[in-house]
């Protein structure tokens, strides 16, 4: 039976507070000096292929220090003795704590450097992530030929072992899809082959040799001279959903679960103009009459879309029977409008107000005004007003606080359980939008600031970079591509031809003007059946590729996508059942409100810049963890169940670990691993004797190596 799952609305447990007295003691003794100390960063060595970039973006989404050497670059520092140890205050020092190859051997034959590599992985028990190589006896293997397979895995149920789920992939539960979204494209290549004869080698994942009834690996830790080497035998690029499954274990057993940074899987979603109501698409026109650019805008928005009583309540109980809440992004005056035209009566605002407890509200402005240049609309597309000196008309700031104010006192006097420092303006304006308005209305962060905002959304496909404005800090949200202006799926389907067909089809063009364009079509969909079967799956997959991301913007959606054919929750729907097909009970979807989201940003870019510029240290001794920082820094990391920070438990449980921030005094932060971490070094090992020659090189790569993962580049 499957197992139940919790959505997790607080991502991370702050531990600031109990080490606020600078002079707690350590929370494990450090070990005589015999004791190596391994520093918590990553040792990369990269040849441009596209394994190794989706590793260092794996290490760079989680906020966890890495080094890069590029093989390619005639600048590079050599990787000698040197190089990868030391020694500080008589302690040797190992600099790495893992390191990453693009195969098990990149180097020339009879190769210093990998010697080097090699020995030091024996001396202080560093393991080694071969990002992608091909299956031999070399690597623990047997030769693909010898009863394997070497070609396209495109589409093939891969899955995680049993000594895979106890170990380092135990946040899965079990099935590893290999993503086949183009029959005319090969999106993954693999070598499918069983242990070598007498190699001390343990499959983490496998998949079905075809024709025969045997499985082989594709991910596997093989031992072998004292050393521990990941072997990776497919190809992919950091996009591709089995690279994402997969990103985390792979991290996990480098660094064996000791890690600064943290990863979670985030999805939440904001319904966009809740109360009002949304313009309809007009099959002829292929437009959208009531919008600015519409030709037609001027005639009004005939039969417009709107949630009902029956919808909200359809919300409520799809919520509770996904343990999921929805944002729900109002504009008061909506509500206003419709008593007016109906004796007094709204139906919907009757139904959410009882239910206002079940849902998070944001304020979205009263009336949904555009609140950037003021536009004129006597052109399609419109532009920006100006003065008789030529300068840009704004909306004013009286008119921006009206806006804000009027909707927050509305939802006060509603009853809705509102966070007054979280604003969504109506089509994100105020803000830059190209091509007329290339800058901030000045108004705006003057408003934010006077009126207490300081979490304000921007638009994803625009402003992806958290920044500030005023007092406000933006949180980019994804748009799905689930339309404002639809209620059905014919709607959409004739939508999305308009859109991604060629003039010559009918459409608009966009993607014969701009080849960057990832959603063309080849011919228009049938409009009774191109919902499900095209947009649905589509949008399902990149949303849930923003969850496997390690991303947490909320995507948004609009009031019409809960109304009429409730289009939004077949999407909805198949990121969740999609998740939970593939994630442990131990590793739920983070459902969090917008500021909450804010938060994470802010504290992810402040900690990155850090890094970058060297202000972080951070080493194991034994089983004791050492953080230094700059104070006031969020300090982030991932650790066993167990740690504690001084008196108290660190962070919160996630995916088999602890991870959390904490805020960092300026003095050193120390942790104290359970006695069940996996084992660190407890005194420097015996030199052994270098080989002859250094390991045998990868180099013979077949071409299917060395090209890489085709699959689609999503970002």
């Amino acid at each position: 039976m499957k197992r139940s799952r919790r959505r997790i609305r607080t991502a991370v447990l702050s531990v600031g507070a109990l080490i606020a007295a600078a002079g707690l003691p350590a929370g494990a003794a450090h070990a005589d000096a015999t004791t190596p100390r391994v520093d918590l960063r990553v040792l990369v060595v990269a040849d441009g292929g596209p394994a190794v970039q989706a590793i260092t973006a794996e290490l760079d989404s989680a906020g966890t220090p890495y080094t890069q050497v590029d093989l390619t670059r005639p600048d590079r520092p050599v990787i000698d003795a040197a190089f990868l140890a030391d020694t500080v205050g008589g302690r040797p020092r190992a600099r790495f704590q893992a390191v990453v190859l693009p195969n098990d051997n990149p180097f020339a034959a009879g190769s210093a450097e990998m010697a080097a590599l090699a020995a030091y992985e024996q001396r202080y028990d560093i393991p080694q992530v071969d990002a992608y190589t091909y299956a031999r006896p070399q690597v623990g293997l047997q030769y693909f030929v010898a009863g394997g397979y070497a070609g396209s895995v495109d589409g093939a149920q891969a899955a995680v072992t049993a000594a895979g789920r106890s170990g380092p992939f135990g946040y899965l539960e079990g099935s590893v899809p290999f993503e086949d979204n183009s029959p005319t494209v090969g999106e993954s290549y693999a070598y499918l082959a069983q242990p070598a004869p007498g190699a001390d080698f343990t499959t983490y994942v496998d998949a079905p040799i075809p024709g025969t009834a045997r499985r082989g690996s594709l991910v596997g830790e093989y031992k072998h001279d004292g050393r521990r080497e990941l072997v990776v035998t497919f190809v992919y690029n950091r996009y591709q959903q089995q690279y994402r499954l997969l990103a985390r274990g792979i991290v996990e057993w480098m660094t064996g679960g000791v890690h600064l940074g943290a990863s979670r899987n985030y999805f939440s979603v904001h319904v966009d103009d809740v109360f009002a109501a949304d313009d309809r698409w007009d099959t002829r026109l292929n437009c959208t009459p009531g919008d600015v650019d519409c030709a037609d805008g001027g005639g009004g928005t005939p039969n417009p879309i709107r949630m009902t009583a029956d919808d909200a309540e359809y919300a409520k109980n799809w919520q509770a029977g996904r343990n999921f809440t929805l944002d729900m992004v109002y504009n008061g005056a909506g509500s206003l409008d419709q008593r007016e035209d109906n004796n007094g009566v709204d139906l919907l605002a009757d139904r959410l107000q009882a239910d206002r407890d079940r849902f998070r509200w944001i304020n979205h402005t009263y009336t949904h005004a555009f609140l950037g240049c003021e536009q004129d609309v006597s052109v399609v597309p419109w532009r920006c007003a100006t003065n008789p000196d030529g300068s840009t008309k704004w909306v004013s700031r009286t008119t921006i606080d009206n806006e804000i104010v009027l909707n927050r006192l509305w939802g006060q006097s509603f009853g809705l359980p509102l966070q007054n420092d979280e604003l969504v303006t109506g089509e994100h304006s105020g803000m830059a939008v190209l091509p007329q308005q290339p800058q901030d209305n000045p108004n705006l962060a003057a408003s934010l600031t006077g009126d207490g905002i300081k979490w304000v959304a921007s638009d994803n496909s625009r402003d992806p970079e958290q920044r500030q404005v005023g007092s406000a800090s933006t949180v980019a949200r994804y748009p799905m591509n689930v339309y404002y202006n639809v209620g059905k799926a014919a709607e959409a389907a004739d939508e999305y031809n308009w859109i991604y067909t060629s003039r010559a089809q009918g459409g608009s063009g966009i993607c014969e003007d701009h080849s960057d364009t990832t959603t063309c079509l080849p011919a228009p969909l049938d409009t009774t059946t191109g919902y499900a079967q095209k947009i649905v799956p589509a949008e399902t997959r990149t949303a849930l590729g923003h969850v496997l991301a390690n991303d947490p913007k909320p995507h948004f959606i609009h009031q019409s996508n809960l109304a009429e054919e409730r289009l939004a929750y077949p999407v909805l729907n198949g990121v969740i059942d999609g998740y939970d097909a593939l994630f442990a009970a131990d590793t739920p979807l983070v459902n969090e409100r917008m500021k909450d989201i804010g938060t994470e940003l802010k504290r992810r870019g402040a900690w990155k810049n850090a890094v970058q510029a060297g202000q972080v240290t951070a080493y194991r001794i034994g089983t004791a963890v050492t953080v230094v920082a700059p104070a006031g820094l969020d300090v982030t990391a991932t650790l066993p169940s167990g740690t504690r920070l001084g008196a108290a438990a660190f962070g919160s449980p996630y995916a088999g670990r602890v991870s959390g921030w904490t805020s960092s005094t300026g003095t050193p932060l120390e942790l104290a691993l359970p006695s069940s971490a996996p084992a660190a070094p407890s005194a420097v090992a015996a030199p052994r004797p270098a080989p002859a020659t250094a390991p045998a090189p990868a180099a013979d790569v077949p071409p299917a190596v060395r090209e890489g993962a085709k699959g689609t580049d999503r970002r």
